[in-house]
C-alpha cells in the first residue's frame, strides 16, 4: 500500500463545538442537524455530504476518462441522513449524479462503475446504506 494523503481535523465540543483542520483550510463552528443554527456552523451529516459527493465526482471523472466518454459535464449532489432505530444512531447516504450529454442507460452505467472505485464507496459499502440516482441531461 502506498498512502497518497492524509488529512487531519480536530473537533472540539462534539457537535455543538468547533472543527480545525490542521492546515486551517476548515475552521468552523458545528451544531446539531436540524437546530437553530449558529451563523456559520456546519454538521457532520454535511461535511460527510460534500466530502462524499467530491470523491465521487472525481471517480466518475476517471471513468468517463478511462473510457473516453464524451459528456458535456456532471454533477453530484450527496445527501446524507442521520437516522436512529431501536440500536441507536446511523447514517444513510442518497447521491444524485447528473451527467450531461449522455443517454439514460450510459449515466447508470457510469454511476455504477464509479461506485465500485469511488474510496468513499469502498468505505461505506456493506455498513451504510447508499442509493444511487442517475440522471442523463
Amino acid at each position: 500500500m502506498k498512502s497518497l494523503f492524509t488529512a487531519s481535523a480536530t473537533a472540539i465540543g462534539g457537535r455543538e463545538g468547533h472543527v480545525k483542520s490542521t492546515d486551517g483550510v476548515i475552521d468552523m463552528n458545528v451544531s446539531m442537524p436540524g437546530a437553530k443554527h449558529v451563523d456559520g456552523a456546519t454538521n457532520p451529516e454535511q461535511l460527510f455530504a460534500a466530502g462524499y459527493a467530491a470523491c465521487f465526482g472525481s471517480a466518475l471523472n476517471l471513468i468517463i476518462g478511462k473510457e473516453s466518454v464524451k459528456t458535456d459535464g456532471s454533477s453530484v449532489t450527496g445527501h446524507v441522513t442521520l437516522n436512529q432505530n431501536d440500536e441507536g444512531f446511523f447514517i444513510s447516504v442518497e447521491l444524485e449524479v447528473e451527467i450531461k450529454g449522455v443517454d439514460q442507460a450510459t449515466a447508470e452505467r457510469l454511476v455504477e462503475e464509479a461506485h465500485q472505485v469511488c474510496p468513499y464507496s469502498k468505505a461505506t459499502r456493506g455498513n451504510v446504506d447508499v442509493k444511487l440516482t442517475a440522471k442523463a441531461a
